[in-house]
């Protein structure tokens, strides 16, 4: 072995380097360090002076990567398998990534410049790991604030959609993209969206939970904004524009014009009414409008639909005049009247009072509802104003026509209680035909405060005509009239002086009450209810009264018990006088005296 037999001066003259032109420079220190003695250097053989052995260490330090600093570093793609790629980024050895963490690009190749960070500097079987995704991420979330800094537009890769919008891959961070900032019109369909690249404004970054909002809306409103001050600028009342239906409310239709959006109102959009704009419009529809209104700064632009057609009213035919009977649809009811489309955009309104003959007050909800085809008469026709009343009621004969014949005075029908008043009640004899009975014709023996004591509405009562009005339309009806009245035959029974026994059912001011029967109550003022021995009636007491007052007009009755010993006493006074007198020409007697004395003390109650 010719190696072994060298000495070590001389295996120091073949493997030292001769001056310091012979070190290893940046461009070949692989190949000194390929050519290096090592086993000689390990035994001692070749000694190496410290000055070289620093210049060396400076090489490697300027020219291999350090594993264990945690920096973002470039490599080169040197080799490929089907599931790593072998990254080289100067270092003792190369470096290992998965090739998943490059499915977002589908053309690596060898020789493809990558960035990287080491990930782990030996793994269990002394390779180098490398990380790509990690170093894009620390990369990704420097370019995405310099973005968001400088308002540069970036592109994103549209991963999935998710709850109100989707999730864009920008820079390798999944940034969220509000389904409000994709577009500056309402998008329905997301999906369209999914595995696309588009541009997007780095508008929202939170740093304490790495969260990154985009707007692909942002750069479409910056180019709009120019088209809209050029649109604005050329903007005037009456011009006609072309426009694409963006929104449909419940009040109305928003209009894009070209990167303006005006409002066409619900009452703009037909002559007819309608009850909702999608029943003749839908969504992106093209169609022209006018412009009817806008602001100072023409932000709000009020636009129509139906003001270019001719108004209906200018078409309506010379057949449409007052008098005439013409057929409609209810298209609208409201408490005062209805609302009848005779001809498309042309309608007239039915008021209640023309619905029908009753002159009882109702909602035209109780004679007709929406959608019902009706048949009336034109009332009055303003074509300058464009206003039509229209009637219902006059399609048949009114009630009153014949009235005298139907219910002359005092003859006697049924009838319908509709409604009270605090003076009486009115009654519906037929359609059209109302009657007022008063309170005081309810009843002969109640005393009615309310009709509502006694009657119900929705009842059916007798009465009898009192009063006709034909000219005021006004009947004048009565109740108690078809029944025999009471108080003509109380007239004889409670008769003034008869006496009946009964007992006070209650004490009220100035007297007490008695009930002689369920419809007679009379009164017994207080100085009438002395008793002989000088004490007064209670409460529940049952005695005899006296009949001292009777009133058939004003059913009024009053009672004394206190007038029946008194009217005795008088007659004990007068058959003392009358005594007194036969005898005249007879001699008084001492009795005779005494017995005038009693009477005189029982009648002054001692």
């Amino acid at each position: 072995m010719a190696e072994e037999n060298n000495t070590p001066q001389e295996a120091t003259e073949q493997t030292a380097p001769q001056d310091a032109q012979s070190l290893p420079t940046a461009n070949n220190a692989e190949d000194f360090l390929s050519n290096f003695n090592w086993h000689n250097y390990e035994e001692g053989i070749d000694v190496i002076e410290d000055a070289q052995l620093l210049e060396f260490e400076t090489l490697v330090k300027e020219n291999f990567v350090d594993t264990a600093d945690e920096d973002v570093i470039e490599g080169k793609v040197v080799f490929m398998t089907d599931r790593e790629a072998i990254i080289d980024i100067n270092a003792k050895s190369e470096g290992v990534i998965s090739l998943n963490e490059f499915r977002y690009n589908q053309d690596l190749k060898i020789g493809d410049k990558v960035e990287v960070i080491v990930d782990a500097r030996e793994d269990r079987t002394g390779q180098l790991i490398l990380s790509h995704r990690k170093a894009r991420v620390i990369k990704a979330w420097d370019r995405v604030n310099n973005a968001h800094d400088t308002g540069e537009v970036v592109n994103g890769f549209v991963k999935c959609r998710t709850k109100g919008g989707m999730i864009v891959d920008v820079f390798g961070i999944e940034a969220f993209l509000p389904g409000s900032q994709i577009d500056v019109k309402p998008i329905r369909d997301y999906d369209q969206y999914v595995n696309k690249t588009m541009e997007f404004k780095v508008v929202k970054i939170n740093q304490e939970f790495k969260n990154v909002v985009v707007s692909h809306k942002a750069l479409i409103e910056a180019d709009i904004e120019e088209q809209k001050k050029e649109i604005i600028g050329q903007l005037e009342k009456g011009q006609v524009l072309e426009g694409t239906v963006k929104n449909i409310t419940s009040y109305g239709v928003f209009i894009d014009l070209g990167g303006v959006d005006g409002l066409i109102h619900i009452t703009d959009l037909s002559w007819s009414r309608i009850n909702h704009p999608n029943e003749i419009l839908e969504l992106d529809q093209k169609l022209n409008v006018v412009i009817l209104d806008f602001d100072d700064n023409k932000s709000r632009i009020q636009l129509g639909l139906k003001q270019l057609s001719a108004h209906p009213w200018d078409q309506l035919g010379d057949t449409i005049k007052e008098g005439e009977k013409v057929k409609g649809k209810v298209v609208v009811i409201a408490d005062y009247g209805a609302f009848i489309e005779i001809e498309d955009g042309v309608e007239g309104l039915i008021h209640v009072s023309e619905m029908s003959w009753s002159t009882h007050l109702r909602s035209a909800q109780d004679f007709v509802k929406v959608g019902d085809e009706v048949e009336a008469v034109i009332l009055t026709l303003d074509r300058e104003t464009r206003k039509m009343s229209l009637g219902i009621k006059q399609l048949s004969q009114d009630p009153w026509t014949d009235i005298t014949s139907k219910y002359p005075i005092q003859s006697k029908h049924s009838g319908i209680v509709r409604n009270f008043t605090n003076f009486g009640v009115f009654i519906e004899l037929e359609e059209g035909i109302d009657g007022l009975v008063y309170i005081s014709d309810l009843s002969w023996t109640k005393k009615v405060k309310h009709p509502s004591e006694i009657l119900t509405v929705g009842d059916t009562i007798e009465v009898i005509v009192l009063e006709l009005d034909v000219e005021g339309r006004k009947l004048s009806l009565g109740h108690k009239q078809t029944m025999d009245n009471p108080w003509d035959k109380y007239e004889t029974e409670f008769a003034v002086d008869t006496k009946h026994k009964t007992q006070l059912s209650e004490i009220v001011d100035k007297g007490a009450t008695i009930n002689f029967n369920e419809h007679v109550t009379a009164f017994v003022p207080s100085r009438h209810l002395e008793k002989e021995d000088g004490t007064k009636l209670g409460l529940g007491e049952e005695t005899t009264f006296k009949v001292i007052e009777f009133n058939k007009e004003f059913k009024r009755v009053v009672a004394s018990h206190t007038a029946l010993f008194k009217e005795e006493e008088r007659n004990n006074m007068r058959k003392a006088t009358k005594k007194m007198a036969v005898s005249n020409s007879e001699k008084t007697t001492l009795g005779d005296l005494d017995a005038l004395a009693d009477l005189k003390q029982k009648m002054e109650g001692k």
